[in-house]
């Protein structure tokens, strides 16, 4: 190993792989094998691996950099597993990735199973289009959800979705991530069976075999529909048409954990951002604009998140904004029972989070604060949309008086409109 590349922290060796990318140019080969090793069973090392350079690769939507991830994450595979060979995961890829349309005989598929995306956000604004499709075009199958516990009490209620708990951690180090996700194909790999990944965390974006090709529907997300800004929604939506002849897919959640919350008309509001803190905006913004919130005279719910750091930060906004304890709540439980709050509620505010896609998804009015973008591509495609009007403030100049200004002109549009 050369002294420049031992010398390098984690975090620099992902930066330096992940800009050779960025600009096109050929990446280390001894680089990656060096920050393969160190993840392996290091949780720091395997975070920089998965926060800096995967999702920097991912989060562009570029054609170009989903190859490079795939050669890439090869070769981190095969350093860490060395009985897979890059050439064998590469050669399987390229042909699973491949639209292509299931001309099987549907009534005699006995099991469905679509993978989690792992983040509920993502569950909620396309896994579910996947479980709706495959509900429509299975309709004797079972159809399960394989993913965390918070991911499937989404769907509790729902009859013909049928959970299989499986936790992967993004806290795990890279050989515990890689052991879940080659232990699939034992779960999965079943006659008269059928996987559809929706760009999965599970199978490391379709690289890890989890059955046989021949039974694996791989929607890969970050190039299809790569010519257009649609949304992820809209291409989910035209790559189950194109894959299972369903183009009509619906977005939904059907949790059986119901939250109370009166019988009075109420604004439901998350600043939660899922630990990414490039997407929340500085202080005094959160506190200013849930005054305002309340300052419409609606009751107002705010949801305090998993806990830790950003529970504390939002029991801090609440406080200071100063409105009056029955008229605004602190929400604390599951994100599937503030999700059934959302969906009942007059109007959804939040960061680029899980709740602004259930309430998309349940055709709630809503404003998202869309900051911490990486390019306008990642904005096109996480977009919510649904039923509802949808205001979406993204955030390129992060003053807070600013993106106050705009969020309450979002607001108060939302409000004409649903009083009219």
């Amino acid at each position: 190993m050369s002294e420049s590349i031992s010398r390098c922290t984690d975090a620099e060796l992902a930066e330096q792989l992940l800009r050779a990318c960025l600009r096109g140019e050929t990446w280390s080969r001894e680089a990656v094998r060096e920050l393969a090793a160190r993840a392996a069973d290091d949780g720091a090392a395997s975070r920089a691996l998965f926060g800096i350079l995967v999702e920097g690769l991912s989060d562009r939507f570029e054609p170009r950099l989903a190859d490079a991830y795939a050669e890439l994450f090869s070769e981190v595979i095969a350093t860490v597993m060395p009985e897979y060979t890059v050439e064998e995961l590469l050669s399987r890829y390229r042909w699973v990735r491949r639209t292509r349309r299931f001309e099987g005989d549907a009534s005699r598929m006995e099991k469905v199973c679509v993978l989690s995306r792992v983040t509920l956000g993502s569950d909620i604004a396309v896994t579910s289009l996947m479980l709706d499709a495959a509900k429509r075009r299975f309709p004797r199958a079972q159809v399960c959800l394989v993913g965390g516990d918070k991911s499937c009490e989404l769907f509790e209620a729902d009859p013909r979705v049928r959970p299989l708990p499986l936790d992967y951690s993004r806290r795990e180090t890279l050989r515990t991530r890689l052991a879940l996700s080659f232990g699939l194909h034992a779960l999965l790999a079943r006659p008269a069976s059928l996987v559809v990944d929706p760009d999965s965390r599970l199978t490391q974006l379709g690289l890890t075999p989890v059955c046989s090709a021949d039974n694996y529907y791989f929607f890969e997300s970050r190039s299809y529909g790569s010519g257009s800004d649609a949304s992820l929604k809209e291409l989910t939506r035209r790559w189950l048409g194109e894959t299972f002849d369903i183009p009509d897919a619906q977005a939904y959640i059907a949790p059986s954990e119901q939250a109370a919350p009166g019988g009075e008309p109420y604004i439901a509001a998350s600043l939660g951002v899922g630990g990414n803190l490039t997407k929340r905006i500085a202080d005094p913004f959160e506190e200013e604009l849930l005054r305002a919130l309340a300052a419409t005279g609606l009751a107002l719910w705010v949801d305090t998140g998993p806990g830790g750091d950003e529970a504390e930060r939002v029991r801090r906004a609440i406080v200071r904004c100063g409105a009056p304890a029955g008229q605004l709540r602190a929400f604390e439980g599951s994100f599937a029972a503030f999700a059934s709050l959302i969906a009942r509620s007059r109007l959804y505010v939040g960061y680029d989070s899980a709740g602004q896609h259930a309430a998309a998804a349940c055709g709630v009015p809503l404003v998202c604060v869309f900051a911490g973008f990486p390019c306008a591509r990642f904005l096109a495609r996480w977009r919510p949309g649904g039923a509802g009007p949808i205001e979406v403030v993204p955030v390129e100049n992060p003053d807070p008086a600013t993106v106050l200004e705009d969020t309450l002109r979002a607001v108060g549009r939302i409000l004409r409109r649903s009083a009219s």
